[in-house]
């Protein structure tokens, strides 16, 4: 029984992680991200945002291999964004269209909306099947 309130817990947090990234897409990651397909430095920068961002969930997070991509994402941009006293709407309203010179925060969430639209990403990030037990 245990194992189906684990799996109802999983698939409610995955949903709402996939909300919360999905509203800071349309705050950030949509303008910022059309912004940055025509000025080639800030299509640079969210990629290698990007990287710094999977090895710091695959690698550098417990159980990262257990957990859905957009819990990890969703967490990690929220703590970034927790921390720097900002949400996504103001994070814009400062940026305004002047995505050229984007702040450090603001390449990262970026980078963050940029690998909640990666399906490789999802795809790696999906929970891992527990290995049969070698008897």
């Amino acid at each position: 029984m245990a194992g189906l309130f684990d799996h109802l817990a999983n698939h409610r947090a995955e949903h709402h992680a996939q909300r919360w990234l999905a509203r800071l897409m349309d705050q950030v990651g949509v303008p910022g991200l059309a912004a940055a397909a025509s000025v080639p430095a800030l299509l640079a920068a969210v990629d290698q945002h990007a990287a710094g961002v999977r090895d710091i969930l695959l690698l550098g997070v417990e159980g990262s291999a257990a957990a859905a991509g957009a819990v990890l994402l969703a967490g990690y941009a929220k703590g970034l964004l927790d921390e720097a006293g900002t949400d996504g709407g103001r994070l814009r309203a400062a940026v305004e269209e002047c995505w050229h010179r984007a702040d450090w925060l603001t390449v990262r969430v970026l980078a963050v909306c940029a690998l909640s639209r990666d399906d490789d990403w999802r795809q790696r990030a999906l929970p891992l099947q527990p290995a049969p037990d070698a008897a």
